[in-house]
């Protein structure tokens, strides 16, 4: 089958083929899904490098990470090269489209633009919990980050991982390194963990994280990367990386609803007619770090 998307022709085959047995959600669907929310999630890839986490039997099969771009691609998707990676780009609609018909249902992007890899648009943290700590246990945990943050005037904003856990993006002005994001991530990390041991840690080490957040600090770096807002998740259930408020995390909180946190394709789509992109204002805001 064949798209027209933004002027680019894209081939797309095995539609029919099932990626999410649980539901019988499809390849096809996957596809139209991306297709459907490239406008939304474009401008959070653009000009970054891009990791593909791809399933080509579906989310009950192998799966691997791509990193370097394959050499079949389309001659109008192009790359950047970072460390001896020539890492994918997905700068407009039709690659993102692309991408999905090579079976990448996860999509993960740099922190930093091509136009200068050294220096990060944003400070992550990244919170994964120790079961049977929960998203609830992730969302306990954002509101510390937030109150830490707002000494020195900084914002964040928040998303679902999709999976078990929460990330907060904290947008910069572009003046500060690697360096400098990954231990100021450290630092808030470290003072959470000193101040609440029963309920933080920044070790990556599973054996010490149960019923416990991990503050992910080390996601603070040129190599690695983050689920991309709107990303699809190769759970059980086509679950997708959602941008949420402050007041939905506290209102899921209150209720002690953790399902209020979980999201699924069609719910995006609602979301975003109704809200708009939640998390565009990382793009656009403009923060100093305190150095």
């Amino acid at each position: 089958m064949t798209s027209e998307i933004g002027g680019r022709s894209v081939e797309t085959s095995n539609r029919d083929k099932i990626f999410w047995p649980r539901t019988g959600f499809s390849k096809g669907g996957l596809i139209d899904y991306y297709e459907a929310i490239a406008e939304t999630m474009v401008p959070h890839l653009r000009d970054r490098p891009i990791t593909l986490r791809r399933w080509p039997d579906g989310v009950e099969g192998p799966t691997f990470f791509q990193k370097n771009a394959p050499k079949h691609r389309p001659e109008w998707i192009t790359t950047v090269r970072l460390g001896d990676v020539d890492y994918l780009r997905l700068d407009e609609p039709a690659a993102l489209v692309w991408a999905a018909n090579l079976a990448a249902i996860e999509i993960h992007p740099g922190l930093a633009r091509a136009e200068d890899l050294d220096r990060p648009d944003f400070v992550v943290f990244d919170l994964d919990p120790g079961p049977p700590a929960d998203v609830l246990s992730c969302a306990r945990i954002a509101l510390l980050i937030r109150g830490v943050l707002g000494r020195d005037d900084l914002e964040a904003w928040p998303k679902t991982s999709g999976s078990k856990g929460l990330q907060l993006y904290v947008p910069l002005d572009g003046q500060a390194g690697f360096e400098q994001t990954r231990s100021f991530a450290l630092a808030v990390a470290q003072e959470l963990e000193r101040d609440h041991p029963d309920l933080v840690v920044t070790a990556i080490g599973k054996g010490i994280r149960k019923d416990k957040v991990l503050i992910d600090w080390s996601q603070n770096a040129p190599s690695r990367t983050t689920v991309a807002a709107y990303s699809v998740r190769a759970l059980d259930t086509p679950t997708v990386s959602t941008p949420v408020t402050w007041d939905e995390l506290e209102s899921a909180l209150e209720r002690d609803h953790a399902s209020a946190l979980r999201f699924g394709v069609d719910d995006v789509f609602d979301r975003v007619a109704e809200r708009g992109d939640l998390m565009r204002p990382v793009l656009e805001r403009q923060q100093a770090l305190p150095i």
